[in-house]
């Protein structure tokens, strides 16, 4: 089959979990025997289109900055979209997967499809609802539609994740949804070893409000206050770094807590977690959690927050991990309860991840793709 993939930002250049998700099913489609294209903003040096593991980048448009003060920018999603639509008139695919994010490229893949008649599928890693008011205040309810409108552009739909199915249902989605979930390279992972440099605690993820790094800190420094050798690192990038940077120094705690950028290498963050005792991802909204997967893989309890819009909750079992409320002082129990307790939970953790493959989850959407073509009489190609 001849399969594109369609977000805006691309890995290994942008690292993030729909990213890493749409890497993961390219690389493994490819060794399958089929011809598979990413298609974003080109994020690189040099040439428009690159191949790299056999998948075939395409850079359709100079990047624009993804944030402006800590929320995606509109613009962006206009200006992708607007370059997405052009570009796709020139090529035809068996089937294209189009990520929701950000939305208005959704509609430029629908029109181009009905045009060329090629099936479309999204792929929904969150659904946000009645959050948009948060996130935009009045200007939310626009958001909220937008989100309704994209739900209804195809009968074929993925969700990465039992919580995000549910949502989308919540939301009006009425047709038959097809939960794929997220995976992880375990041969990988085993192989790797810890890196040289320990550390307690660690939290891995883009440095957003919803991750709560904020909260993660202040619960940082509780914990010290009685065990002042307990040590976080902190691995990301994003808009509120500087912000997260501050706190550090403002709550004393830069002698116990580091920050550094994403590592160019996986596979370091992957030796970076094996070198540590327990996981804190105190977001309150994830479509699934990658990071939180490789932490039980890695054999590390993971410490979350219990909210309804967090998919990462859904991994956690009283053997392999911590709920907690969104307060700092409840955080920094569980974070403690899973420091005492780690060794004890390594083998449950390891467990948990054992289900979770990309070998089976790309073998799964291949035949989700297949079934769709076939139900659709539309030729198979590059096979």
């Amino acid at each position: 089959m001849k399969i594109a993939f369609v977000y805006d930002v691309i890995y290994p250049y942008v690292k993030g979990g729909v990213e890493k998700r749409v890497w993961e099913l390219a690389v493994r489609l490819v060794r399958h025997g089929n011809e598979v294209h990413i298609i974003g903003m080109k994020c690189w040096e040099g040439e428009d289109i690159l191949i790299r593991d056999g998948v075939i980048l395409h850079g359709i448009c100079p990047a624009k900055n993804l944030y402006a003060h800590g929320r995606r920018t509109i613009g962006e999603a206009v200006y992708f979209s607007i370059h997405l639509f052009f570009y796709l008139t020139k090529y035809h695919f068996d089937i294209i997967d189009c990520q929701q994010f950000p939305y208005l490229s959704c509609i430029s893949v629908k029109i181009i499809t009905v045009m060329k008649r090629t099936p479309l599928v999204i792929t929904w890693h969150e659904v946000w609802g009645e959050y948009w008011y948060t996130y935009l205040g009045r200007m939310g309810f626009f958001g909220k539609c937008t989100e309704h409108v994209i739900s209804l552009l195809t009968p074929h739909v993925v969700a990465v994740s039992l919580t995000t199915a549910r949502n989308l249902e919540s939301i009006g989605y009425q047709k038959k949804i097809r939960i794929i979930n997220n995976g992880i390279d375990l041969h990988r992972i085993d192989a790797l070893v810890p890196h040289a440099e320990s550390t307690d605690g660690i939290f891995a993820g883009r440095l957003i409000k919803e991750k709560h790094v904020d909260v993660l800190l202040r619960a940082w420094a509780i914990l010290t206050q009685k065990e002042p050798d307990y040590t976080l690192l902190v691995i990301g990038e994003g808009p509120e770094l500087d912000r997260i940077r501050h706190s550090i120094h403002a709550l004393s705690l830069d002698q116990c807590v580091r920050v550094i950028g994403f590592r160019n290498q996986h596979d370091e963050l992957i030796a970076r977690m094996k070198s540590a005792k327990v996981c804190v991802l105190p977001s309150t909204r994830e479509g699934f959690g990658i990071t939180a997967l490789e932490a039980l893989a890695s054999g590390l309890p993971v410490v979350t927050v219990d909210s309804p819009a967090n998919a990462i909750r859904d991994l956690i079992t009283e053997e392999n991990g911590f709920l907690s409320t969104p307060s700092p002082e409840d955080l920094a129990v569980k974070v403690h309860m899973a420091l005492l307790h780690n060794k004890d939970m390594k083998k449950a953790c390891r467990e948990t991840a054992a289900s979770f493959d990309w070998d089976c989850i790309a073998t799964d959407i291949e035949a989700y793709y297949r079934s769709i073509s076939a139900t659709l009489h539309e030729p198979l190609t590059g096979t």
